[in-house]
């Protein structure tokens, strides 16, 4: 029999940081948000820095992924990713000493990564 709903893993070099059950997922991949849904095809892709949602039921919650790498299959999601930040880590997700890059594409991540860090620790005092 099918499987009703997504298992959602997300796995660091450190931990897994999260394992849930999902109705849905938008992934932050490279070239944009994909959506999964139960039944999706299986693929693979390339993660962006950005926020990962999912969805069980009425509730939407976010996971902040740093780049990394994206596998569906079997109505499962499993996400390699070098750091990931829950909503519940957020407001200790901004890490102290973090060194500043050294190129202008180096920059333009890290912007966006602390503005996905500033976003979800907002959303996570809503």
């Amino acid at each position: 029999m099918a499987k009703d709903h997504l298992e959602l893993l997300v796995i660091t070099p450190e931990r897994q940081a999260l394992a849930e059950p999902a109705d849905s997922v938008v992934i932050p991949a490279h070239d944009g948000e994909l959506g999964v849904l139960v039944r999706r095809a299986p693929l693979m892709c390339e993660l962006d820095i950005g926020l990962l949602r999912y969805r069980r039921g009425n509730v939407t919650r976010r996971v902040f992924i740093d780049g990394g790498f994206a596998q569906v299959f079997q109505n499962t999601v499993t996400v390699l990713t070098e750091r990931a930040v829950t909503q519940d880590e957020a407001p200790d997700a901004v890490a102290p000493g973090a060194q500043p890059p050294t190129e202008a594409e180096g920059r333009r991540k890290a912007a966006r990564r602390q503005s996905a860090l500033r976003r979800l620790a907002r959303e996570r005092k809503d």
